[in-house]
């Protein structure tokens, strides 16, 4: 039996789509259609309902799905205890998916440090916000997605990194108080992410619940956007402190400390089972130890907190 015909029924089934898993496996529509032909054809039994266009197991193919999945799980063993699976002898290749945030945090710094230890390591990069991510690890477009909200379904793993600290952020020049509250900062264009988002709402909670009524809130998907406007002396930004850290090495920019603490920003880097591989789960494992080791220091004392 044909294992890549094994490999190619297992993700059209896990992805629910013919198109989907050919993307996955990098071949044609056509020829992951006749890799599944041939393996039914093989097995004299029909794997996929073809009666119309919505997705079916015929009864056989659920039968199969489960013997297909500890074949490829058999395969993957196989070649770890025979040396087959050497990370070294082979090139890491992965499409990952990441929020702003975690791009401007630590995403950069870990992809050198991904590098140093496999030299012939190949990244694809899609930076979109937490919806598209979610949707792209679902369709299969992404091996990870490293997003504010986890990914759910079924054969999706989904794990949480450290939370990002928030803070407010402003201009060196235009915001020189030591200290603000959030009436002080209410006379301020306040610039955060897309309406709807974790920061947006978290936001408009705090001044909620400090009955501070809020004059102007601009919704920006991008953190370059909103940096470029701070810098420019265009009102205060909610954003990532391990970002404002990095960013301010360069620009002039500053988290300000102020009476109220804006809540962190979840991350969750979500991922799909793959029985022939455990490069996913390896490399999630790995960024944990890296952003837990590496997370930006936090000032002591609850007045002087810089969110």
């Amino acid at each position: 039996m044909n294992l890549r015909f094994v490999e190619a029924f297992y993700w059209v089934v896990s992805l629910k789509s013919v198109s989907r898993a050919a993307e996955k496996l990098f071949i044609t529509q056509s020829a992951m259609s006749s890799r599944i032909a041939a393996l039914e054809e093989e097995l004299g039994v029909l794997l996929l309902d073809r009666r119309d266009k919505q997705f079916r197991l015929t009864v056989a193919g659920m039968r199969f799905f489960n013997h297909a999945q500890r074949l490829l799980e058999l395969q993957r063993e196989i070649k770890g205890e025979m040396g087959g699976a050497d990370g070294a002898q082979r090139a890491v290749s992965l499409r990952i998916g990441a929020i702003e945030s975690v791009l401007h945090s630590w995403l950069i710094d870990w992809v050198h440090s991904m590098r140093a230890g496999n030299p012939d390591f190949e990244l694809e990069l899609t930076v979109e916000t937490t919806p598209v991510l979610v949707d792209q690890i679902h369709r299969g477009a992404l091996d990870i997605a490293f997003a504010a909200l986890p990914s759910v379904g079924e054969r999706l793993r989904s794990r949480a990194l450290p939370p990002m600290e928030m803070v407010f952020v402003g201009n060196t020049q235009v915001h020189r108080k030591r200290r603000y509250t959030l009436a002080d900062l209410s006379e301020f264009d306040l610039l955060t992410f897309q309406r709807g988002s974790q920061p947006h709402v978290a936001l408009m909670d705090v001044f909620r619940d400090a009955g501070v009524p809020l004059r102007h809130v601009h919704n920006i998907s991008s953190i370059s956007a909103m940096v470029q406007l701070v810098e420019g002396g265009f009102g205060v930004a909610t954003l990532p402190l391990a970002a404002v850290l990095r960013l301010a090495e360069r620009l002039p920019l500053k988290p300000l400390k102020c009476e109220a603490r804006l809540p962190p920003l979840p991350v969750h880097a979500s991922y799909r089972d793959d029985p022939t591989s455990t490069l996913a789960q390896g490399v999630v494992d790995a960024v944990l130890e890296y952003v837990g080791a590496g997370k930006p220091r936090r000032r002591s004392g609850r007045s002087e907190t810089w969110s």
